[in-house]
This record gives structure tokens, sequence and C-alpha cells, in this order.
């Protein structure tokens, strides 16, 4: 071996690092020029899916019900009214998910396994919760104080409707926390249900009415079912964080009975009003397979993806509801 030959490995193994430098260095310009679009694109889709936008049939559904009860007992439909009501529940809506996983996030709630991780994958900062909340909570009292310039509708009445919702959505989770004490239930069997229901039918007939709230009734009980549904799957990590739901309270068995009766109740009343009143009542009915499906999916206790897809018959048992009450010949259902 010649003495030239240290000298070559020290020379190889000095200019390895320098180029590596070189090329990390060129690495990390690259990509910091490729950053900020894709960002910009991954932090939209980061507010989209912490807004939970497969939630959205219950404040819809209840929209499109109040509009069409509104267009049987007037035989009229304002649709700028129609959009704007949407919109306004949309909001409140938004804004109430992401308070919710705010408080989740803070009372530690939320883990790897958490259906909704947008905080603790720190996919958003909490900060950007907040303001993405206090800005759809904005939205949606510009939209309500639109609706009160173009509807009929006294100011104390869509004032009183709105911000109950409000208040509703937001004490969900942030301030006394109704759903920590098994009371969250109660909020959005009323909040997504005849509340909703009868501030859409009020803009657009511009007066407060009893039958909007019998009418929500079937609704109700579906939208409490994706609660019901979304709450019996996380017993276990709601009972480590202290926390107390329906679904902690009753135990599993009477989780699943009480699930069973929020599924098929609907259809028992969907029944009655066709056999008694008008058989486009019946529309409903055609997603009982749906419902079917979920209960043998609870009873196994199979959890994964049952709150989406229990949305997902409300929206279906919703919209043909909307559609069996539009198309009922005037005159007969009950109070329109």
């Amino acid at each position: 071996m010649g003495p030239g030959d240290p000298v070559q490995k020290i020379s190889i193994s000095a200019e390895s690092p320098r180029g590596s430098e070189r090329n990390d260095s060129g690495a990390a310009l690259a990509g910091a020029e490729r950053v900020p679009p894709g960002t910009w694109r991954q932090k939209c889709a980061a507010y989209v899916l912490a807004l939970r936008p497969w939630s959205f049939s219950a404040s819809l559904t209840p929209v499109a019900l109040g509009s069409a009860l509104a267009y049987r007992a007037e035989g009229a439909l304002d649709p700028g009214l129609l959009v704007g009501s949407a919109v306004t529940v949309l909001a409140v809506h938004g804004a109430g998910n992401l308070v919710n996983t705010y408080y989740d996030f803070s009372k530690g709630i939320d883990h790897k396994k958490s259906d909704d991780r947008t905080l603790v994958d720190q996919i958003l900062e909490p900060q950007d919760v907040v303001r993405f909340g206090v800005f759809l909570y904005t939205v949606g009292c510009i939209c309500a104080a639109g609706l009160y310039t173009v509807s009929t509708l006294k100011l104390e009445h869509l004032a009183l409707i709105y911000f109950g919702g409000l208040s509703s959505s937001f004490l969900y989770t942030g301030g006394i926390g109704f759903k920590y004490v098994a009371l969250g239930d109660v909020v959005i069997l009323i909040t997504f249900g005849p509340l909703a229901v009868m501030f859409a039918h009020a803009v657009q007939v511009g007066y407060l009415s009893v039958s909007p709230l019998l009418y929500a009734i079937p609704l109700a009980l579906s939208t409490e079912a994706i609660l019901h549904s979304n709450n019996t799957r996380d017993m276990e990590s709601d009972q480590q964080a202290g926390i107390v739901t329906l679904a902690i309270l009753v135990g599993p068995a009477f989780s699943y009975i009480l699930y069973t009766v929020l599924l098929f109740l609907p259809y028992l009343i969907f029944c009655v009003l066709a056999t008694r009143y008008t058989i486009s009542m019946a529309l409903p009915l055609l997603t009982i397979p749906m419902a079917f499906s979920l209960e043998r999916q609870f009873r196994s206790q199979s959890f994964n993806k049952i709150p989406q897809r229990t949305a997902k018959l409300n929206l279906l048992l919703g919209l043909f509801y909307v559609f069996g009450i539009t198309l009922a010949p005037a005159g007969a259902l009950p109070k329109l």
C-alpha cells in the first residue's frame, strides 16, 4: 500500500460532506419554493375537514323541511329566503363544530384514535380554529340580519330563534359544556330539530307557529341518532377523559335499544301519516333498508364510520320527507 492511498481516502471523505451540503441546500431551497402552494391547499382542506361537512345534513334537512312546510301552508316559497336560511344555519352549525373541536382538545378528550384529529395531529393550530369559529358566527349574524331586512318576521322573534340556536351551538361544549354533563343529546335534539325547522318556516311565512315543531319530531329523532352513535362509539375514551354522556349513563345494552328506537320510530310516524292523511308521506319508508343495515352494524358493535352512515340516512330520510310534504295535496296534512 503506497503513501498516496491514505491521502486519497482523506481527500474523498473531505469532499463528500461539501457535496452533500450543496445537495441538501439545493433540495431545501427547492422544497421551500414548493411549500407555499401545498401549504395553502392543505390548510384549506384542513379548514373544510374541521367543519365535519358530513354532519351538515343535520342542519340542511331541517331548513328544507321548514321551507316545505311554509310552501304547503302558504302556497308560495321565496328561494332567496331559503338560501339565506340555509347559509345562516350552516354557518352556526360549522362554528359549533369548531367550538366542539377546540374544547374537546383543550380538555384532553381528543386523541390519536379520535374521529376528529384536527388539533391532535396539528393540522390546524388552536388559534386557527378559534378565528375560523368567530368568522363563521359573524357570517351567521350578518346573514340573520339580511334575512330580517327581507322577511316579514318580527325582529324579536327572529332574534329569539337565531340566538337561541347560536347559544346552543356554543354551550354544547363551550361555557357550561352540556355535552360533558349528559345534556348534549337534549341540546342537539332541540337545536337541530324543532328550532331549525321553526326558524326556516318563520322566515318564510313571517310568523311563529307550533305546527313546525310537531313535524320536526321524526327528523329530530333521526338527527339525535347521529350524535348517539358517535357518543356510543366514544364511550371508552369519554370515560377515561372523565366526561359523562347519555351513552355512558345508560350503558351499551340500553344504548343499542335507544339507537334502535331513534332509527325506527320516525318510520312508525310516517306510516301513521301515510295511512291517515296522504300516501306521499310513505316516501321516507324507502330508506328502511339503510336503517336495518345500520341496526345490524350497531348491534355487532362495529362502530367504524357509523356516525357518517347515520348522517347519510338522515339526509336521505329528510329529503324524502320534504318531497312527501311538497307532493301532498293541499289541505291533506293536519295544521297546514
